[in-house]
């Protein structure tokens, strides 16, 4: 018997609904409870689910696709599970749910692994994909969307916005280079068109990855039973995943200030501020940090008048004095204005809509009135919910994330923990790297997370890119060094790029000449860190960089450049 599945209804009486995760192909054997696929409208989800057991034998849908109430999405080959007809009750006249009681009630099976893991972002799906291709059965539960915080509301996202925002940049300029643009003008809905196609494009693309290597993904709520137990609750069943190691891969949460008025309507944390279709004329930028700069650089190359305010003295202030310096000076010629050793003490509610956040610099205080407030002040890790403390698992001596060994293992043996949730590193590729580590342990092979060598990469305008120690640290730890400084408004690829503003600072210890360090700002520096990144972690010296040929012309010349300067032998620049 053919049984063809339509959604029949739709997520809030929705005229069409996109397609966003599909859990059952073509082959697949299914029961009566299980989901098949999910669907989202109008910021809602839906599962459909089986009304039938046996083989799905076509499926007419994809993710990504838009479909109405009828269309249809599948078709199963069996026959339909229907709950006989509806039961009276014996004590009164009230009749029972009958065939939707069934459906109601979560349907429970036993899954068992080698190795679950809890969430699916940077860290929790590449450990994953790496495990399945060492040979494990892999279970991994995600209770939104895989990709994690990077993928659906962080790095990708907003390096998407950068994007639209550095093209918008470049038009208003483009009599510069020779060309005309008339009528230029900003489509916010078209942006935000465009950053979610890439995001789903990506989301799918880990979902077939999962797939082709064989991951058993589970869409629910996850808490910790037992060290080798783990249930998995989605909207119409329960899963128990019974595994020999476990890994907590739960990410971090935008935090809430304990700021007051920081409820009211005006206020947005980064989520919301990758969703705005109209912009203010006037934002406030609480926190001067990557999230905040990121951010204020935007939205202010999109025309809104910005003002950050940062409690520390410096903006970006994990960065090295002269990268903060630069930095500063570009933001303030870019006319976003910055109140440095600034504490927000509230945010009032003010006329025609507006609000007014005060703040206190240097013991005096001050008001900006403003349209919007953006709260860009850090993230926590997720750790409620998952029942940790029942077994035994300690957390760091701040309270803040869950305490793992140089394994990634937690202190209770089997079960590890990566990503934000360990409130190390908060960088998704330190979450990846992490994974891995994790995963080679689990297999057997004694492997220690090492944090020497992380790059970070800050997409302000231009970029920053940053590796190893800086120059205090390098000093503190007892290194004598010496440091190579190249502008890159030396550069010809830059200045044919009409870019002129920004440097790169090699550090080296003296005698040796081992790479240290390394910070760049400049265009292509998210890029362009990678080769130090190898160089410190490789323990690379400046005589193995200047003794390599860089292609010209390129911005990567730069990094030659800086060797030689080091030593005082720049070709290209006198001084430093």
């Amino acid at each position: 018997m053919k049984i063809d599945i339509t959604a029949k209804t739709l997520p809030k009486n929705a005229a069409e609904a996109k397609i966003t995760k599909i859990h059952k192909q073509i082959g697949d054997e299914v029961q009566s409870g299980d989901s098949l696929l999910e669907l989202e409208a109008n910021k809602a989800s839906m599962p459909i689910i089986s009304q039938a057991r046996g083989t799905i034998t076509a499926l007419y849908v994809e993710a990504g696709q838009k479909v109405k109430a009828d269309d249809p999405l599948c078709t199963i080959e069996g026959e339909e599970v229907l709950d006989a007809s509806p039961k009276q009750s014996s004590t009164d006249d009230k009749p029972s749910l009958g065939y939707f009681a069934g459906m109601m009630k979560p349907q429970k099976k036993t899954v068992a692994s080698d190795l679950c893991i809890i969430g699916a972002g940077p860290g929790g799906y590449v450990a994953a994909i790496k495990a399945a291709q060492l040979g494990c059965r892999v279970v991994l539960i995600e209770k939104e969307h895989v990709g994690g915080t990077c993928l659906n509301w962080g790095c990708i996202p907003t390096k998407c916005m950068v994007r639209s925002a550095e093209v918008y940049t470049t038009l208003q300029s483009a009599e510069d280079y020779g060309c005309f643009a008339d009528y230029l003008r900003l489509d916010m809905r078209r942006v935000l068109q465009r950053k979610d196609e890439v995001v789903t494009q990506l989301r799918q693309g880990i979902e077939h990855l999962l797939s082709e290597n064989g991951v058993t993904v589970l869409s629910g709520t996850a808490e910790l039973v037992d060290r080798n137990t783990v249930l998995s609750k989605q909207s119409s069943s329960e899963t128990t995943v019974t595994a020999k190691k476990l890994i907590i891969a739960t990410g971090s949460r935008i935090t809430n200030p304990p700021i007051p008025g920081a409820q009211l309507k005006q206020v947005i944390n980064s989520d919301i501020a990758l969703q705005l279709e109209a912009l203010p004329v006037k934002m406030v930028v609480v926190g001067g940090g990557v999230v905040g700069m990121e951010f204020a650089f935007i939205f202010s190359s999109f025309g809104v008048n910005v003002s950050v305010v940062e409690y520390a003295d410096q903006i970006l202030s994990n960065c090295d004095p002269d990268i903060c310096a630069e930095i500063y000076q570009i933001a303030i010629e870019k006319g976003i204005k910055i109140y440095r050793h600034a504490m927000v003490e509230a945010i009032l509610p003010a006329q025609d809509d507006q609000c007014v956040v005060v703040f206190k610099q240097d013991d005096e205080v001050k008001y900006l009135a403003t349209d919007m407030v953006l709260m860009s002040i850090g993230r926590e890790p997720v750790i409620a919910g998952l029942g940790f403390e029942k077994l035994g698992i300690e957390l760091n001596d701040n309270k803040k994330g869950i305490k793992v060994n140089e394994h990634m293992e937690t202190s209770v043996p089997g079960i590890y923990a990566i990503g934000d949730v360990t409130n190390r590193m908060l960088l998704a590729h330190v979450a990846s790297h992490q994974g891995i580590v994790a995963v080679r342990n689990i297999m057997g092979e004694s492997c220690d997370m090492d944090y020497t060598a992380v790059p970070s990469a800050i997409f302000t305008e231009p970029e920053i890119g940053i590796v190893g120690l800086n120059e205090e640290t390098a000093r503190k730890k007892g290194y004598d060094i010496t440091v190579g400084k190249f502008p890159v408004g030396a550069n010809g690829k830059a200045l044919a790029m009409g870019e002129s503003r920004g440097f790169i600072k090699i550090i080296a210890e003296e005698k040796s000449g081992t790479i240290l360090g390394a910070a760049i700002i400049g265009p292509h520096a998210s890029d362009l860190i990678a080769d130090l990144t190898l160089a410190v972690n490789r323990k690379l010296t400046l005589r193995d960089i200047y003794e390599t040929i860089y292609a010209h012309p390129t911005t990567a010349e730069i990094i030659h450049e800086a060797a030689l300067g080091a030593e005082g032998r720049s070709l290209h620049f006198v001084g430093s």
